[in-house]
């Protein structure tokens, strides 16, 4: 089946250091590319690289980057019949990536910022023959609700990314499905460190008091915690050689919903998940670290 990927869409500007840099500091960078991204985008290229027929509802501009960012989702499979063109920039992310592969990123929406009813319409008519909805925050929050709204009235499955970390309107979490905060993420919605094993299972306690839903934490290396119909389970990380981590939760919940249109249980898709977020790790970059099939399934066997 379908997936159907409402969100952001940027033009990643990557620079390599040798550390994070501290408030106020200049660091020398031994490195810099521009590469597409956005969580949306990103999420949306790691479902069709893992055979899954997907769209992309969103925005960019008319600058530089909006003819390119459209015609690499198309190089992928994604279908951006969708994406509309908006007067203005596209959305952009400066990131910055230490020698342990440590990440922070800033972004400006652009046209991102501007996406709203309209955008809600043409993902009305995406949602045609869809199973998976991947919702994320980095466009406008009344949007994502709106799109979860619609999702919910024509009962495809939600998964809410809660990207970046914000206080998230009691609507949307009852209309999420499936939440998949990274411990940071978690930690913000909840109130308290995730310092312990069993610090994870209040917060994921807590979210799915607030949802109703599934809530599965991404753990980074330690793999994730995933709480589901009653039942509680922390699924170890594949072991891997981390370069970066840029791309590591869009692969994740990619692969998740790419297992979930498959009709997979959830528990193989959360070692999906699993297998793509570690993979992404492995490679530098954010769309062009993101899995193939091929390379998940190897993975996994």
């Amino acid at each position: 089946m379908i997936a159907v990927v409402f969100g952001s869409i940027n033009m990643d500007m990557v620079t390599r250091t040798p550390r994070l840099p501290r408030p106020g500091e200049t660091l020398i960078g031994h490195g810099f590319a521009t590469a597409p991204g956005g969580k949306g985008a990103n999420q949306a290229v790691a479902c069709a690289r893992l055979g899954t027929p997907t769209r992309m509802v969103g925005r960019v501009g008319d600058d530089v980057f909006g003819a390119a960012l459209r015609a690499n989702l198309e190089t992928h499979g994604v279908d951006v019949s969708a994406v509309a063109v908006t007067p203005g920039s596209s959305g952009v992310a400066a990131i910055s990536v230490d020698d342990a592969g440590e990440n922070t990123i800033v972004v400006a929406p652009g046209a991102n910022g501007l996406v709203g009813s309209e955008d809600i319409t043409r993902l009305e008519r995406a949602l045609r023959g869809a199973r998976v909805l991947l919702l994320q925050l980095e466009v406008p929050l009344d949007a994502v609700v709106a799109a979860a709204a619609a999702a919910r009235a024509r009962g495809v499955l939600t998964i809410l990314d809660p990207a970046p970390a914000q206080e998230l309107p009691a609507e949307l979490c009852h209309l999420a499905d499936i939440i998949t905060p990274n411990e940071t993420e978690a930690a913000a919605l909840v109130g308290f460190a995730l310092d312990s094993a069993d610090a994870v299972r209040r917060a994921g306690q807590t979210l799915h008091e607030r949802t109703g839903g599934t809530v599965i934490i991404k753990r980074g290396g330690q793999g994730a915690f995933m709480l589901a119909d009653g039942a509680e389970t922390f699924a170890p990380a594949f072991p891997v050689t981390v370069v970066d981590t840029v791309a590591a939760g869009d692969s994740f919940n990619g692969a998740l919903a790419a297992a979930l249109c498959r009709g997979l249980p959830l528990a193989t898709a959360l070692r999906w998940g699993l297998a793509a977020g570690a993979l992404a790790v492995t490679k530098p970059g954010a769309q062009e670290a993101i899995p193939s099939k091929e390379e998940v399934l190897a993975l996994l066997r």
